[in-house]
C-alpha cells in the first residue's frame, strides 16, 4: 500500500471547481498584483485568526524579514531564536544585518525552552523569535513575560501552525507580529509561495503594508527601503477557497494524531509528540523520536510509506553560521533531536486503512 507524506491530489480534488472559478475571476480582471482577492483573503484571515491586521506577502521567509524591518531590527542587533527549526528563521535575522542568538529547545515539545532565554539576553538583544514548530505552539505566556521584563519585541514564526492556539489565543497574534507561510505543504498551502504578517498594532500594520511594496506611499514616494513582496492575486484566490476547509482539515489532523497516540503508545522504542496543556496543536507534522531512526526511515520508505526528517542538522552547526563560533555540544537537545526525529503522514485525507498500515509497519520494524 502506498501512503504518501502528503496527498495534495486528495486535498485538491473536492475543491478544484471552486478554485478554478475563483482563478477565472483573476484572469477576467487581470489584477495579478494586489487584486481584490488579496484584500478579501486578508480580511478572511483577520476573522479566522481574530486579529486586527493581516498583511499578505510573497513568502513566509519574506514575512519574517518584513517583521524584522518593521520593528527596526538591523545591524549589530541580536535576536534570540531556536536552532531546531527551518533555516529561514535564522537566515532572515542574518539578512537584516542582525545576529541570531540560539537557545536550546525542550526535549518533549521541540520548542524553544523559555527557562533558558534570559541567560542569552545581552544589551544588544532586541527581539525573540519563538517558533511554533510542527503546529505546536511555544509557551507564549512565559516568553511574553520575559519580553515584557526586558523590553524586547516578539515575532512569532507560525509558518507551520496556521490556526493553532495557545491558552485560547490564535498563535501568531500574541506577540508584536506573527508570520505565516503558505508554502504548498503547509496546512493552508497555496499553489506556490505566499506568506503573511499578523499584528494588532495599527502603526506596525501601516508600516508593513508599505514595506511589502518597496516602502512606498504614495506611489513613487518612499519613506523606507522595503521589499518587492506582494502576495500574488492568483495565490490569494486559491487560499480564499482553501481557508473555508481549514478548520475541518485541522480537526481531521487532530483525529489522525489521536489514532496514532492510541495505537503507538505501547511501542517502547519511540516517543510520541507531546502537547502541553495550554496548547492546541494542528499537527502540521506528526513527529516521533525513534530508536534506530535512520533504519526506520529506510524501512518505511521500502514499504512505500512517506516519511521525513525535520531537521537533520541544527542551525548552529550549519556551514553558513560558522562565524558564530558554535561547536557540537553547545545545544545538546537540538543535536539529539536531529538524530532521532522522524515525521510520519498525518494529513487530513489520510484513511484509517493507510494509518493502520503505517502503525503495523512501525511495529513490524521494532519486532525484528
Amino acid at each position: 500500500m502506498q501512503v504518501p507524506m502528503l496527498d495534495l491530489n486528495a486535498q485538491y480534488e473536492p475543491i478544484m471547481p471552486e478554485i478554478r472559478a475563483e482563478i477565472e475571476k483573476v484572469f477576467s480582471s487581470h489584477a495579478y498584483k494586489l487584486g481584490p482577492q488579496v484584500k478579501e483573503f486578508e480580511e478572511d484571515m483577520q476573522s479566522f485568526c481574530n486579529v486586527k491586521h493581516a498583511i499578505g506577502c510573497a513568502s513566509g521567509t519574506d514575512a519574517i524579514v518584513l517583521a524584522l524591518i518593521a520593528l527596526g531590527i538591523g545591524e549589530d542587533d541580536e535576536v534570540i531564536t531556536t536552532p531546531f527549526t527551518f533555516f529561514a528563521t535564522a537566515g532572515t535575522i542574518y539578512r537584516v544585518g542582525a545576529k541570531p542568538v540560539f537557545v536550546d529547545v525542550k526535549p518533549d515539545t521541540f520548542n524553544i525552552d523559555p527557562d533558558k532565554i534570559e541567560a542569552a539576553i545581552t544589551t544588544k538583544t532586541k527581539a525573540i523569535i519563538p517558533v511554533h514548530l510542527f503546529g505546536q505552539p511555544a509557551e507564549m505566556d512565559k516568553i511574553m513575560q520575559i519580553a515584557g521584563k526586558h523590553k524586547l519585541k516578539v515575532i512569532e514564526d507560525n509558518a507551520q501552525g496556521i490556526g493553532t492556539k495557545f491558552d485560547g489565543n490564535v498563535a501568531g497574534t500574541i506577540g508584536d507580529i506573527g508570520t505565516l507561510s503558505f508554502f504548498p505543504s503547509k496546512n493552508l498551502g497555496a499553489m506556490g509561495d505566499g506568506g503573511m504578517c499578523l499584528t494588532n498594532d495599527d502603526d506596525l500594520a501601516g508600516k508593513l503594508f508599505q514595506l511589502r511594496v518597496h516602502g512606498e506611499n504614495p506611489q513613487y514616494y518612499h519613506k523606507w527601503v522595503g521589499l518587492n513582496s506582494r502576495l500574488d492575486t492568483i495565490q490569494a484566490a486559491v487560499l480564499l477557497v482553501k481557508l473555508r476547509s481549514l478548520q475541518s482539515w485541522s480537526d481531521a489532523r487532530r483525529k489522525n494524531a489521536e489514532y496514532y497516540y492510541k495505537n503507538l503508545e505501547n511501542v517502547s522504542q519511540i516517543s510520541l509528540p507531546v502537547t502541553i496543556k495550554k496548547a492546541e496543536s494542528i499537527f502540521n507534522q506528526f513527529t516521533l523520536k525513534a530508536e534506530r531512526r535512520d533504519e526506520l526511515l529506510e524501512y518505511l520508505r521500502s514499504k512505500d510509506i512517506g516519511c521525513a526528517v525535520y531537521y537533520p542538522l541544527p542551525l548552529h552547526l550549519q556551514e553558513c553560521f560558522t562565524y558564530l563560533d558554535h561547536k557540537k555540544g553547545d545545544f545538546p537537545i537540538s543535536e539529539e533531536l536531529t538524530e532521532k526525529v522522524i515525521s510520519i503522514p498525518v494529513y487530513s485525507e489520510l484513511t484509517k486503512e493507510q494509518q493502520d498500515f503505517v502503525i503495523k509497519t512501525i511495529k513490524q520494524f521494532y519486532s525484528h
